[in-house]
């Protein structure tokens, strides 16, 4: 029997899926649920890895990849799906099978929005006047989002963006091994799904994928680079912000626009240790979010301040060019297993995720599960605990056993000695979790030095640490990360009653009303704002998805009801915090046994968010003016 070109391509893909998936596009293709019973149901697999087998038998995982094909190939042929959308009830069903674990039923338009089943981020144009517009600051993954959407409804915008081209954080950090600690399959925007080249992409595909989608959806006309915002200034009676602009020749320009969109990103301005001589150092010195093009290492001394995730990444990439790294050590980090480091996508799973969206969309499902919600309730405290020093329940601790092996097979006998120095004590999840790219099987090159001791001073070449030890560099790299607490910190805003933002947010202490509006700021959104960060793992993207949504919602009604002004009122902002807050006492990142960048001074968490995903999705699907102070088009304008 003759075959047709792409057939042959489609049982090579087959033989590589992820049963699990497969699984999933077989119910939808066929409606037979059988497909959801024994000996079809995948087993449960520890760590975070995609599961391809299922656990299922050879036999059955044969059954599988052969119906999945056959059932592909007639839906290629014109054969309709037998199931294009399933019932909440049923995709619970579906998810809770495809993860081998119970899937809670709130989950069922959550995952139906995920699957495309539900409108979200998918807008009709709606009338706008031609005076009204919309300023985006910032042209990161946050601010593509916002002007993709707002071109999407026909409304003017404009974007403001200090770099030469889009990708914001992912522009500017390029140093070695720089790259994602989340599968870009899930790391990516749901309306624009791409032909990745890794599972976990480096920093040049993942910029790549920034750019094509800036082209592909036509808005790098709207955006003015090499531009930087330095103050927005609320104005009452024009209803409209005013933004002073500095342009890349010097010049001063002001623009008045109907809503302001902050998408500056958190993780800048970048961070330097305060220690004594080095301004003076007389070798190269650089931080890791400023990587110099031309840097070349090889052969040299190498010291790094700080173990973060950059250092992460940074250390096992360059551990064999340069002579010797010396890494000084602030705080220790957990790091889980990751499989698919430098992992390529076969050719053909990379044709099958192209042309068959059901399993491109629950692959992305799959991942949603694993690396969002799911160790949510492994992050609440049980008082009744007993040990809870080291972790906060019995699911946590059983999470710290597992890591706690892996790091041992990782270091095995030639550095078991570094175990109690890297093995944090703190629970699982109380800072960042790390994904390990080689970081302990680094430790036993012995060019690689781990010092515990804080970097005291340094002179023109030299480091000395706290316990008097003298350390000689020809590199120093800055690894200490970015003011992150000080969330906007690029320009200087300015609301209804002159008061600057960083003065009302006390500089540190930021908040915001679903990390989205602020009192005394009307008109005005933060994408990535306070106490949205996923914390528990995951995507951040869909969670500015589900702010974006909120945004474009809000403007339409403004629109739709001849609104010049929407302003947060001060008792929602409050009780919203005041849960937030609450929320946060019961989680893992209050725990006393770790500082964090996710708290402040005061002790509060700012960063991170203490929802989960499906809860930011419900709080976020519709704008309740009720909740805001509202104005009408004052006659002023209108005139």
């Amino acid at each position: 029997m003759n075959t047709k070109p792409d057939e042959h391509i489609f049982a090579q893909a087959i033989e590589v899926a992820n049963i699990p998936t497969l699984l999933m596009v077989l119910v939808q293709l066929t409606g037979e649920l059988h497909w959801l019973e024994e000996p079809y149901l995948p087993k449960r697999q520890p760590g975070l890895g995609d599961n391809d087998t299922g656990g299922l038998a050879p036999e059955h995982q044969r059954e599988v990849r052969e119906s999945a094909l056959e059932a592909i190939l007639a839906w290629r042929e014109g054969r309709p799906v037998a199931l294009p959308e399933p019932d909440e009830d049923l995709i619970v069903r579906m998810l809770s099978a495809s993860m081998a674990e119970p899937v809670p039923a709130e989950y069922g338009q959550f995952t139906a929005a995920q699957l495309g089943q539900v409108k979200f981020l998918d807008h009709e144009p709606v009338a706008s006047p031609d005076d009204f517009s919309v300023l985006i600051i910032g042209a990161g993954v946050s601010g593509l989002c916002a002007a993709i959407n707002l071109q999407m409804l026909g409304i003017n915008f404009q974007v403001v963006e200090r770099n030469s081209t889009v990708g914001g954080v992912w522009w500017e950090n390029r140093y070695p091994g720089a790259g994602v600690d989340t599968p870009n399959h899930l790391y990516s925007y749901s309306f624009a799904p791409y032909d990745w080249e890794k599972y976990f992409c480096l920093r040049d595909e993942l910029h790549g994928y920034l750019e094509h989608v800036c082209d592909s959806f036509e808005v790098r006309n709207s955006i003015r680079f090499e531009t930087d915002v330095e103050l927005i200034e609320y104005q009452p009676d024009q209803q409209k912000w005013c933004a002073t602009l500095r342009l890349a020749d010097g010049t001063v320009e002001e623009v008045e626009a109907n809503v302001v969109i902050s998408a500056a990103g958190i993780f800048n301005p970048p961070v330097f240790p305060n220690i004594e001589g080095l301004d003076e150092w007389e070798g190269e010195k650089w931080h890791t979010a400023r990587w110099p093009n031309q840097a070349d290492l090889t052969g040299k001394d190498v010291a790094i301040i700080g173990n973060g995730a950059s250092c992460m990444q940074i250390g096992p990439e360059i551990q064999d060019e340069v002579n010797s790294l010396t890494i000084f050590q602030r705080s220790v980090h957990w790091a889980a297993p990751f499989e698919q480091f430098r992992k390529e996508v076969p050719d053909p799973l990379r044709f099958l995720l192209r042309e068959v969206p059901l399993y491109r969309n629950w692959y992305r499902v799959r991942l949603g599960w694993t690396f969002n919600d799911r160790i949510h309730s492994a992050l609440q405290k049980d008082p009744d605990w007993e040990h809870p020093d080291r972790s906060l329940n019995a699911q946590n601790d059983a999470h710290r056993a597992y890591f706690t092996d892996y790091v041992v097979k990782e270091l095995g006998d030639e550095a078991a000695d570094l175990l109690d120095r890297v093995l944090p004590t703190y629970p699982p999840f109380g800072k960042r979790m790390l994904m390990d790219n080689g970081w302990y099987r680094m430790l036993r090159n012995p060019k690689v030095r781990l010092v515990d001791e804080r970097v005291a001073r340094v002179d023109s070449g030299r480091l000395y640490a706290d316990d008097g030890t003298e350390y000689d560099a020809d590199v120093l790299v800055i690894a200490t990360g970015f003011d992150v607490l000080n969330f906007i910190t690029t320009y200087e805003a300015k609301g209804r009653s002159g008061v600057s933002l960083a003065d009302q947010w006390e500089h540190d202490n930021a908040q915001a009303y679903l990390g989205t509006v602020v009192p005394n700021f009307p008109n005005f959104f933060t994408l990535y704002g306070p106490n949205l960060q996923p914390g528990h793992g995951g995507s951040l993207i869909f969670v500015v998805e589900m702010q974006v949504r909120y945004i474009m919602d809000m403007i339409q009604k403004m629109l739709d009801q001849n609104i010049g002004s929407v302003e947060i009122r001060q008792e929602v902002h409050d009780g919203y915090n005041q849960d937030v807050d609450q929320a946060h006492e019961q989680m893992v990142w209050t725990h006393p046994g770790m500082t964090s960048y996710y708290r402040n001074d005061r002790g509060r968490i700012v960063v991170n968010s203490p929802w989960r995903n499906v809860d930011f999705y419900e709080m976020t699907r519709e704008a309740n003016l009720s909740d805001y102070l509202i104005e009408p088009v004052s006659e002023l304008v209108a005139d």
